[in-house]
């Protein structure tokens, strides 16, 4: 009908339009369904549960319930099970540890089909990079979290946590109920600033509100995109409000830091300065990307730079807002190893400087019951509930079964560790819903398969900031358990929701009694 009220040369340049375009989306379709075919047939040996004819799992693991159904699914199928997004995007999800080690131990790039969404705004960092450079990256970054460089931190960490805590202390007052997460993200957020930019040295730093918004903003709307399977392809993205959002937020934090580093690169060139930085108490994680090169003396590009700037901000904020969070509704669920630390106070982690408590740096080591919490806690409550490989070469697993290498875009990553599944596999932790710390005990943690905890993933590619997190861990819990009594607000028990990292939907509310000890 519209083509018969169309000049003649116009309706056939209309019909030769709509055959190429049928043509492209036809072969597009059948490369499709070659793809499915080709990895359904490579994980044919791993039984699964049953998949509905077009959303495949997709419904199950969308609900509130969902990592609760996979521990389910894991009890059902052990090592391993097929899990499918649609008909189309498809895994092997793993949650026992020879699987884990057979895959983990190898250093294998993480999935495009997840992470190549974080690139727009981290770009190619040390999260996503493969291969040489990957390599060579991680080289030069290690010494920048060595433990000796990384103890000047622990007075940073205890500034931005006094700030969340005066704010907790009038909240407390009210003798209401309030969400916690929120402020643990403003203070972990600062904190982290402050580590990387440094305080005033830049004239930008952890006050540019701007950045800060920026990035709080950008993580939001990075979880909105993987939640929304319409938001996968790159164009229809970008044409969306939230696509222009992303980008308008994502060239706020570039500019931010391409600022910092032309005028940290320029101060460096003054011979007073360098000797003040060389005086400092510490040095910012810039100053030590700054430093960092090669045995060739090659440094660090300006873009590689700032991409791993920004991937030290995205995977530093948001993972230790989670443990933090989820470690005090642990003290607030479980009040007896809540009150089992009074004695572990007592003998020193904690010193009073004039009305404040404080954490000195050598009390780290102090904190062994602490320690111990936090990793029943990270057990229970992995802040990174999943992780994505894909796989460069094939592999074979403990019991004989084998995956060929995987396949690129598409059809989605080729294996993901369950961790949160892993972590309550009966077979390695007796009782695994128990809150036990001891568990964590030198005499207990001996003889326990290395790939049975892994918070921070493991092999080559673990995280490389975990002493970092695992520090500023423990000085914010131990001022936070220093200066409150945490209780359950039972009306409002969190709702757990696995996105990039672990949350609640309706936020973490706790009851806060202050102890005196602080202010």
């Amino acid at each position: 009908m519209v083509l018969s009220v169309l000049p003649p040369s116009l309706s056939r340049l209309a019909l030769w339009a709509s055959v190429v375009i049928l043509i492209v989306c036809t072969l597009k379709l059948l490369s499709l369904l070659f793809r499915r075919q080709k990895l359904a047939r490579a994980m044919d040996s791993f039984p699964g549960p049953p998949t509905h004819w077009l959303f495949g799992h997709a419904l199950e693991v969308q609900q509130l319930g969902s990592l609760d159904k996979v521990v389910s699914w894991s009890q059902q199928f052990p090592y391993a099970h097929p899990l499918w997004l649609g008909q189309f995007i498809g895994f092997l999800n793993i949650y026992e540890p020879d699987y884990a080690k057979a895959v983990y131990s190898r250093g294998d790039p993480k999935a495009p089909d997840v992470y190549d969404f974080f690139l727009q705004w981290i770009g190619k960092g040390l999260l996503v990079l493969d291969g040489p450079k990957w390599f060579q990256h991680r080289k030069l970054l290690t010494p920048g979290f060595h433990y000796d460089v990384l103890k000047p931190y622990v007075d940073l960490f205890a500034q931005s946590t006094h700030v969340m805590l005066d704010k907790w202390e009038k909240k407390a007052r009210e003798n209401k109920s309030f969400d916690i997460f929120c402020d643990v993200g403003h203070m972990a957020l600062d904190t982290l600033m402050k580590c990387t930019f440094g305080k005033g040295d830049s004239g930008l730093g952890h006050r540019d509100s701007t950045y800060y918004l920026a990035v709080s903003e950008l993580t939001l709307l990075m979880q909105q995109r993987i939640e929304s399977f319409q938001y996968h392809n790159d164009f229809i993205y970008w044409c969306t409000p939230h696509g222009r959002r992303f980008l308008r937020a994502c060239k706020i934090a570039h500019d931010h830091t391409d600022r910092v580093i032309r005028q940290r690169k320029a101060a460096l060139q003054d011979e007073k300065e360098q000797k003040r930085i060389q005086q400092r108490k510490h040095l910012d994680f810039l100053d030590i990307l700054l430093g960092a090169r090669d045995e060739s003396g090659i440094k660090l590009s300006d873009a590689d730079l700032r991409a791993e700037v920004d991937t030290f901000m995205f995977e530093g904020h948001d993972t230790t807002t989670s443990g933090i969070s989820w470690f005090l509704y642990c003290m607030a669920l479980y009040p007896e190893h809540q009150h089992a630390q009074s004695e572990e106070k007592a003998i020193g982690w904690s010193k009073v400087h004039g009305l404040r408590t404080s954490i000195a740096r050598d009390d780290l080591a102090k904190m062994t019951y602490l320690t111990m919490c936090i990793k029943e806690c990270f057990r229970l409550y992995p802040p990174v509930p999943q992780v994505y490989r894909q796989l460069n070469k094939p592999v074979t697993f403990v019991d004989g079964r084998s995956l060929p290498a995987g396949f690129r875009r598409c059809l989605g990553s080729l294996v993901s560790l369950h961790i949160y599944a892993l972590h309550r596999n009966s077979a390695v932790w007796p009782d695994p819903e128990v809150f036990d710390p001891l568990r964590f005990s030198p005499e207990n943690s001996t003889g326990r398969h290395p790939f049975a905890f892994m918070p921070f993933s493991a092999g080559p590619r673990n995280c490389i900031g975990q002493q970092f997190a695992m520090n500023e861990m423990k000085v914010v819990t131990a001022l936070c358990l220093l200066r409150f009594e945490f209780s359950l607000d039972h009306s409002k028990l969190p709702i757990k929701i696995p996105q990039l990292i672990l949350r609640s939907k309706n936020g973490i509310h706790l009851h806060l009694k202050p102890l005196g000890s602080g202010k």
